[in-house]
């Protein structure tokens, strides 16, 4: 089977026969100089040592070798073979609290902007992992399924804002709920869940559902994202302009602060991994190096046809012809008469 990868550079080829046009009008324009220049039999003289075949190929040699330069830019492919490809990795559900309180702005630029560029350069680092994300407040939903299209997945992720939720709070257990659901449909021995939340009005019973990740076999990592002084929570209008913060019923600023100890608690009760991503803190990039790091399971095998590639072909041929084009002289060799006499 022969094909072109990027046959789009096929319409390059429209190059050829503009090049010709241009070296028709050149030698053209040539002769009109020479007729101007002088009497026809002494412009036949002087210029009788110039092969004008000699052009002719020289310029068509020129024209194929651009041909085969444009031929070669198309990678032009025929011969295949079959190859196995593994897609070796791990699953990966992230779940990130979409509450009002991760918009405090204790960990710059915030905490949920935090979260999402950290979890955006796990995503950068994978190579063959699946992963998925869960946006989850005083509910959970999945709002990208695992995948191997990291594009998508940091489309979803760009896209989670607490507006797209609509309970607040923060229902670990719901979240991890849902992230298990999900990644038992992938039925897979190398799965893990992270939950990136604040801490603040635990809800849920986070328990259960950690027991139920523990009979699985799924590592489960908690982030604690904020830090313990707070910040207040600030409110922006539909321009996206701050117009001010979030206050009580009694028109106080309320205060968010990471929730550390209910979240250690919870991770030493349990067993889950416990990091922080406070002011200046690396355990949570440090987290991501790990499973970006981590080897994983044989996710699926299948049999893919391989096209072999033959430009270097047409990039050794556009070469060859340059090269006899630049060895072709374009003036014949004179014969040379001794005019002298003796004496």
């Amino acid at each position: 089977m022969f094909r072109f990868f990027d046959p789009t550079w096929l319409a390059a080829l429209a190059a050829v026969p503009l090049l010709a046009v241009l070296f028709w009008v050149a030698a053209a324009r040539r002769r009109r100089a020479l007729e101007t220049f002088g009497e026809s039999p002494l412009v036949s003289k002087l210029t009788s040592t110039v092969s004008v075949a000699a052009r002719r190929w020289k310029a068509l040699l020129t024209l194929g070798a651009v041909g085969a330069a444009v031929l070669a830019l198309a990678r032009p492919q025929f011969g295949s073979r079959v190859e196995t490809v593994r897609s070796v990795g791990q699953d990966i559900m992230v779940a990130v609290d979409l509450s009002r309180s991760m918009l405090a702005e204790d960990v710059a630029p915030s905490r949920l902007e935090r979260a999402r560029l950290s979890i955006l350069r796990l995503i950068d680092h994978l190579d063959g992992d699946r992963i998925g994300l869960v946006a989850f407040a005083g509910d959970a939903f999945v709002q990208s399924p695992l995948t191997t299209d990291y594009a998508a997945a940091g489309m979803f992720l760009n896209a989670m804002s607490p507006d797209i939720m609509p309970v607040q709070g923060t229902d670990l257990g719901a979240a991890l709920r849902v992230s298990l659901d999900a990644l038992d449909q992938a039925a897979r021995d190398t799965r893990v869940v992270v939950i990136v939340t604040d801490g603040e009005d635990l809800e849920g019973n986070f328990q259960e559902q950690l027991d139920r990740a523990a009979s699985e076999g799924v590592q489960v990592h908690v982030v604690g994202i904020g830090t313990t002084q707070g910040a207040p929570i600030p409110i922006y209008d539909d321009q996206g302009r701050r117009s001010g913060f979030l206050r009580d019923e009694d028109g106080t600023v309320v205060t968010t602060r990471l929730g550390e100890e209910t979240l250690r608690m919870v991770a030493e009760r349990t067993g889950a991994k416990y990091v922080t991503a406070g002011v200046g803190g690396t355990a949570f990039d440090d987290l991501v190096d790990e499973l970006a790091g981590a080897r994983g399971e044989a996710l699926e095998e299948r049999q893919v046809t391989v096209f072999e590639e033959q430009f270097q072909i047409f990039v050794g041929l556009a070469l060859a012809l340059l090269f006899i084009e630049w060895l072709w002289p374009e003036r014949r060799r004179a014969k040379m008469a001794w005019a002298g006499r003796f004496d």
